[in-house]
């Protein structure tokens, strides 16, 4: 049985809390994102994730930027293209990783 991990990751401002939970093939977590918050890093691995509540500010390596609001999805595969993530007012998803998102 997977067990259920609790994390607190500081952005370069605000903070991101998760919990995670392992399976064999993906991981599947829940991410609440505070007010203010920008990451401090770009990521390269794929996600498929759900706005729960909030809005999220997504802009992908190539210079775009795409706003996530509740209710709304995005995918990205791993390394195409990296991103990083901000939030203004908030924001919860529910998010999947596994290597199925490797083209």
């Amino acid at each position: 049985m997977a067990t259920i991990t609790a994390t607190e990751h500081k952005g370069e401002s605000g903070m991101a809390y998760v919990r995670t939970k392992d399976y064999p093939l993906c991981k599947v977590r829940y991410i609440q994102y505070s007010a203010s918050y920008e990451a401090d890093h770009w990521c390269a691995k794929g996600h498929i994730a759900y706005c729960i509540e909030g809005q999220l500010l997504i802009e992908l390596s190539d210079g775009s930027r795409h706003v996530i609001q509740q209710g709304m999805s995005f995918q990205v595969s791993d390394g195409e293209p990296s991103h990083k993530v901000y939030s203004d007012i908030g924001a919860a998803l529910f998010v999947i990783d596994g290597a199925f998102l490797n083209p």
